[in-house]
């Protein structure tokens, strides 16, 4: 089968890739404006794949010599026939991918309503929540994504000043999970406290109470809150929570934010199956 060839990095479509691919504020402008996310990688091409959101793939004549590659393309072909697939020059593609030795293959994913719907036109949301605090860390943020849907924690909400969930570097980070979840994003602290239903539990190091003395309230649903690394948990979202300690060594001041909300998670869970 002939794909079409990309060959100039000049071309509209390369040009709108690098445009997705942007760290800050100019990447996430760019995938809320096209509604598309990159997905860079054999594993996270290979999680969407039968999707119809995955509209267009990118590969080049080494990657379709890799089996796993071409096998991916084939199979998503097979059941998504519509789907375009671009063949690039590979020498674009060392300007496309900063991982060294990368496999030739990417997809431009359709974002999922839940991203596009605006926070004021959802009035109540129901049910456990996890909700990142202004978490700037790429890494940290693809991390919590992964441990929510580990933990079954479907419905995620990211407060204006968190890393983009749909940047390359959380897609990575999260292994696919996004496809598990419903996430929503740049929402305020007065839009979480009028349409979050289930009372907040904050992870703060400070707070009295003690995860693994919670009972009753880990056995209805709850929304956490994971504050940014450096200022912590917003006044806002504090004064209306209930502030939860996890026991650590006293001599380590604090745990990182991705582990904490591991612990906090994964607690919640072990409390139902008990």
């Amino acid at each position: 089968m002939n794909f079409d060839l990309i060959t100039s990095k000049e071309n509209p479509l390369f040009k709108e890739i690098r445009l997705l691919q942007a760290t800050g504020s100019k990447g996430q402008k760019a995938r809320m404006a096209s509604g598309q996310a990159l997905l860079e990688g054999i594993h996270l091409v290979q999680t969407w794949v039968g999707d119809p959101g995955l509209k267009t793939l990118l590969t080049s004549e080494i990657g379709l010599k890799n089996i796993e590659i071409s096998q991916a393309v084939y199979e998503h072909l097979e059941i998504c026939p519509a789907t375009k697939v671009f063949q690039l020059d590979s020498v674009l593609w060392d300007l496309l991918s900063d991982l060294v030795n990368a496999p030739h293959i990417a997809g431009l994913l359709e974002l999922p309503k839940s991203c596009l719907t605006p926070p004021q036109s959802i009035s109540s949301l129901d049910g456990d929540v996890v909700i990142l605090d202004r978490i700037q860390d790429a890494g940290n943020v693809g991390s919590i994504l992964r441990t929510a849907a580990a933990a079954g924690f479907t419905q995620v909400i990211a407060l204006t000043g968190c890393a983009h969930l749909w940047s390359s570097k959380v897609l990575r980070a999260g292994m696919g999970a996004h496809r598990l979840l419903d996430l929503h994003e740049g929402w305020s602290n007065q839009q979480i406290l009028s349409a979050v239903t289930a009372p907040l539990l904050a992870a703060t190091a400070e707070a009295k109470q003690n995860l693994f003395s919670l009972k009753q309230e880990l056995l209805h649903p709850v929304a956490w809150v994971m504050g940014s690394e450096g200022q912590g948990i917003s006044e806002d979202l504090m004064a209306q929570a209930k502030g939860v300690s996890i026991p650590i060594d006293p001599r380590v001041e604090s745990l990182n934010v991705s582990t904490a909300a591991a612990v906090c998670l994964f607690e919640t869970m072990r409390m139902r199956r008990s």
